[in-house]
């Protein structure tokens, strides 16, 4: 472990964790909702404003931050936190998703992946140190290993052949970290792949732990396979997750996703949904989520939550909300986003008590028994 950070496992209740990752920039609670701050920018919403909803940590990206604008100018610029203005924890993503998602415009090979920029078509190369040496000089607290994000659906040696590359370049990329680290910042995390495929995901994760890590992801999930199908992974992958590190489900999710991981074991989560829902006039709540562009809302004098502390969910009627939605005004999304993230802090903040107090799974089936039914 580095002697910048640290996890404390704080207590149990079935599978679920309550936990406290301590880094040299301050202490996360788990389970943890990570806002997406992919551009170094929670789209939206001002640092002060994410961090008012409780928010500890949020997650920014190798990917988009190396195109744009560039890790060496935020380096000039006094790094990510002070480029962004947020003073808290950071962890980078090392855009192994992103790369994926290009499809032909990437190749990979053993040494990395190349690929063409989506902004200006100009040539890149990814290889497991140059994540490392990029994420090192944007400052980030966690970074995560380059891996190949195995896509869905894949057959066993596809999903195989994937995992094991991914494997090769996550004992290089430690290789790299441990030699170039600043052991009182920054913390790395494994990240398992293959598949569905339950042998292949023991695999991964036992040739992960041989390396060592700080923490330990679960990749390659949320992506076309289903929630039963995430879930039966998670079974299966649960008990070999090793309990004094941090365990973190990339890229999940909706709500009842949330809730049905944190049951199987896992402290970590991110997901772009609660910002890219408020931008498009969706808000969630604890009755479901609601479109607000739906005339329904039109003269509906409630707020989204009257309970919330989060004055976009307390002090602002449904009625404004779809009148600003229908007229395309920027401070819905505003408000809709800053309603959002709050939601899954307060969710989250939930889940901590309840596995504190023993209630964990009474606690998921009353707030999806609420949360489903039927809305406008």
């Amino acid at each position: 472990m580095t002697s910048g950070f640290h996890f404390d496992l704080l207590r149990t209740d079935g599978s679920a964790r309550r936990g406290r990752i301590t880094t040299s920039r301050g202490t996360v609670e788990t389970p943890a909702f990570m806002p997406v701050g992919t551009a170094a920018s929670v789209k939206a919403m001002m640092p002060a404003q994410v961090r008012a909803t409780g928010a500890e940590i949020i997650l920014g990206n190798t990917y988009h931050l190396m195109l744009r604008p560039g890790a060496d100018r935020i380096a000039r610029l006094g790094g990510l936190h002070r480029f962004m203005g947020w003073e808290g924890p950071i962890l980078t993503d090392s855009g192994g998703y992103q790369v994926m998602s290009l499809g032909p415009l990437r190749k990979i090979s053993e040494d990395g992946v190349t690929f063409s920029s989506h902004i200006d078509g100009s040539m890149h190369a990814l290889s497991p140190e140059r994540a490392v040496d990029i994420q090192l000089v944007l400052g980030s607290d966690i970074q995560m290993v380059l891996d190949e994000c195995t896509p869905y659906p894949a057959t066993f040696d596809e999903a195989q052949s994937s995992m094991l590359l991914s494997m090769r370049w996550a004992k290089r990329a430690r290789a790299a970290f441990i030699e170039r680290r600043d052991a009182a910042r920054h913390a790395q995390f494994g990240i398992q792949q293959g598949g569905v495929h339950l042998d292949l995901r023991r695999r991964s994760l036992a040739a992960l732990q041989e390396i060592g890590f700080e923490g330990y992801a679960a990749g390659g999930l949320a992506v076309g396979e289903g929630q039963d199908e995430m879930f039966r992974v998670l079974d299966g992958i649960s008990p070999d997750l090793p309990a004094a590190a941090p365990h973190y489900l990339m890229g999940v999710g909706k709500p009842a996703d949330i809730i049905g991981a944190v049951l199987r074991g896992i402290d970590m989560f991110d997901c772009v949904l609660p910002t890219r829902s408020g931008r498009h006039g969706q808000a969630f709540t604890k009755d479901g989520p609601i479109n607000l562009k739906n005339a329904v809302f039109a003269e509906d004098d409630a707020p989204l939550d009257s309970a919330s502390a989060c004055p976009a969910s307390s002090q602002f009627s449904k009625a404004y909300l779809h009148h600003l939605v229908r007229a395309g005004e920027m401070l819905a999304a505003v408000l809709l986003t800053w309603h959002n993230i709050a939601f899954y802090q307060e969710l989250m903040a939930g889940l901590r008590l309840a596995i504190e107090r023993g209630e964990a799974a009474s606690f998921g089936r009353e707030f999806l028994l609420q949360y489903r039914r039927e809305r406008a």
